[in-house]
């Protein structure tokens, strides 16, 4: 194989791929990214065996062929040779040449032969639906996910393709989000499938911000196409909890705040917090907002926060980092909190298809 790149596409096609690779695998092989150069262009491919990605990348093939050379090693060197084409060229030992200018490398990698098989984007049926969209979605959502491996069916993105819609969940048991989409697609074609979080992050890395994306459904697996690259995932198996239930049906007061004044507010008052299951109260009455931690041995803060209210007083005590999490990745300038008393969840929403369920904590 013998190819000429320029170094930042090279750079951009192994930072799409690199993260897949685990530092903690006992296949020397998945630590390599494999490299194809064919007549339809040079593809860079990884894997863990459970989440892969190949992307395309352009350059000028010489001579056709393929190798697997070790990821990391191989970006390290690429990021540090100056802004040129880079000659690469791999021998029969599976040898790799890394040139540029004055600078030379030689890399030992692994047969391409042995390089495990990546899924191909391609079969009867695919959603569609955009990029950006679905990206937006994961963001809204990922952050809610459980990462106790007790509760395997928790640990990623239930994604429900149903009655024309998307809905994206995401839950650990304490809080639950969830973002929806109206999308297109035949009766028929309505699935449940849960996403692990590592395939939710790499799509969230290489995602772009418009553009389609097409999801083609596998039994056990699922694969996303986009602008020459593919990403497949194993899907997690198991019964998603249903997620309709835990959703309070009404509530008895209803808050409007700046979300940016929360967010700074909840961000200040959790520099007093010790520990995670330490607690931040707010207490909403007569038009007022106050945000309180104690934490023994530390010490406490109190923010105070003008708010539009006139129900009855409310004193509910919140993980602050739970509470922030949708604070962050929300963009719009208001939020609303919904709630009953202080046992009861609480709901924030916003002015797009997004919901937030955050359990009380009980405190003295």
């Amino acid at each position: 194989m013998k190819l000429r790149i320029e170094k930042s596409v090279l750079s951009a096609g192994l930072q799409a791929v690199q993260n897949v690779v685990s530092s903690r695998s006992t296949l020397p092989i998945l630590a390599n990214v494999l490299v194809v150069a064919k007549d339809n262009g040079i593809y860079l491919s990884t894997t863990d065996l459970d989440v892969s990605v190949r992307c395309k990348v352009e350059g000028t093939i010489d001579v056709q062929g393929s190798t697997t050379i070790p990821v990391k090693r191989l970006s390290s060197i690429v990021r540090e040779l100056p802004d040129s084409m880079l000659s690469i060229e791999s021998d029969e030992k599976d040898q790799t040449s890394v040139m540029s200018g004055s600078s030379y490398f030689k890399i030992v990698g692994l047969s391409a032969d042995d390089f495990p098989s990546i899924p191909e984007a391609d079969g009867e049926f695919s959603y569609l639906i955009d990029q950006g969209v679905f990206r937006e979605m994961l963001r809204k959502t990922a952050y809610a996910a459980s990462t106790d491996e007790t509760r395997y069916n928790l640990n990623g993105v239930m994604l429900s393709f149903k009655e024309a819609k998307l809905t994206a969940v995401a839950t650990d048991g304490r809080r639950l989000a969830l973002a929806e989409t109206e999308m297109e697609f035949p009766d028929a074609s309505d699935a449940d499938m849960i996403l692990p979080s590592k395939a939710v992050s790499e799509l969230m890395h290489v995602l772009k911000e418009a553009g389609n994306l097409r999801i083609y459904p596998r039994k056990n697996q699922v694969i996303f196409s986009f602008e020459g690259t593919v990403l497949a995932s194993k899907l997690i198996e198991g019964t998603y909890p249903n997620f309709r239930q835990v959703i309070p049906s009404q509530c008895e007061e209803r808050v409007t705040l700046e979300r940016e004044a929360l967010l700074t507010a909840l961000r200040r008052a959790s520099l007093i917090i010790a520990d995670k299951s330490s607690a931040t109260k707010l207490t909403f009455d007569a038009n007022n907002l106050v945000i309180l931690t104690m934490t023994p041995d530390v010490g406490e803060s109190r923010e105070t926060i003008p708010i539009k209210y006139n129900g009855k007083a409310i004193t509910v005590a919140f993980n602050p980092d739970y509470m922030m999490d949708p604070l962050k990745n929300l963009s719009t300038d208001e939020i609303s909190i919904e709630l009953t008393d202080n046992l009861s969840p609480a709901v924030i929403k916003s002015d797009v298809p997004f919901l937030y369920v955050l359990m009380p904590m009980r405190v003295d």
